[in-house]
């Protein structure tokens, strides 16, 4: 009992380098967050760490290194949870996935620590302020190339309006125009838009279309007897 109440002081030295190194690396990752001014900043990445680290040496020290290897994936979970938190969505928007990922990989950089495995825990540390800070002029060049539609892989939809007692006929209609310009249609639905109108919704099975083509086939149906409007839409993948 008095050994497990006062380890002797190689052990505990262990444990405060382990804690130190984890302090200092999850600093150096909290403090890029910092500067960026994000929600997890210098604080939360500096405790994710600590926290991970002191779980994982608290249970080297009572089961050695096979034991530990649970608590590293309870951490695992743990953060994940963590990280849920700082996720938010408005609209079609998401944002704080690079933070949530970022406390994630604080979390590694302490069980690493932990683990009596510094080197490593550094190494992970340099590859997130890498991807963190290096990699950022990349996503703003790729974010500001023009692209054509045909390269996003999305949802795209064909909507037409058209009286509530024309359903079929727009139903066959919307689906013969997209199968002659050779975008096979997956699903039809139908949405009622007040008491003398209804939307039928036209989903493609392709993910990548040509705008023009589109834009041509719900001219066409505009033109069509019955059909007061005619667009599409696409929704991009996760």
């Amino acid at each position: 009992m008095t050994g497990f109440l006062a380890p002797p002081l190689p052990e505990t030295a262990n444990s405060a380098i382990s804690l130190l190194v984890a302090f200092v690396l999850g600093t150096l990752i909290g403090a890029e967050r910092q500067y960026r001014q994000h929600a997890a900043g210098l604080r939360t990445n500096v405790l994710v760490a600590l926290g991970a680290a002191a779980f994982v040496d608290l249970r080297m020290r009572l089961e050695g290194a096979r034991g530990a290897v649970g608590t590293v994936a309870y951490v695992i979970s743990g953060v994940g949870f963590l990280g849920a938190g700082v996720i938010m969505k408005e609209g079609m928007n998401v944002r704080g996935l690079n933070t949530a990922a970022t406390l994630w990989c604080s979390a590694a950089v302490g069980a690493f620590a932990g683990a009596d495995l510094p080197v490593q825990a550094v190494l992970v540390t340099a590859a997130v302020l890498a991807g963190n800070t290096l990699l950022r002029p990349l996503v703003n060049a790729i974010n500001r190339a023009p692209i054509r539609g045909s390269a996003i892989e999305a949802t795209y939809e064909v909507q037409v309006t058209v009286a509530a007692g024309s359903t079929g006929r727009a139903r066959d209609l919307l689906v013969e125009r997209l199968e002659a310009a050779s975008y096979p249609v997956g699903g039809i639905e139908v949405v009622e838009r007040g008491e003398d109108s209804v939307e039928v919704v036209a989903t493609l099975v392709a993910t990548a279309v040509e705008a023009a083509e589109l834009d041509a086939v719900a001219a066409a149906l505009e033109r069509e007897p019955g059909i007061t409007h005619a667009t599409w839409s696409v929704q991009t993948a996760d």
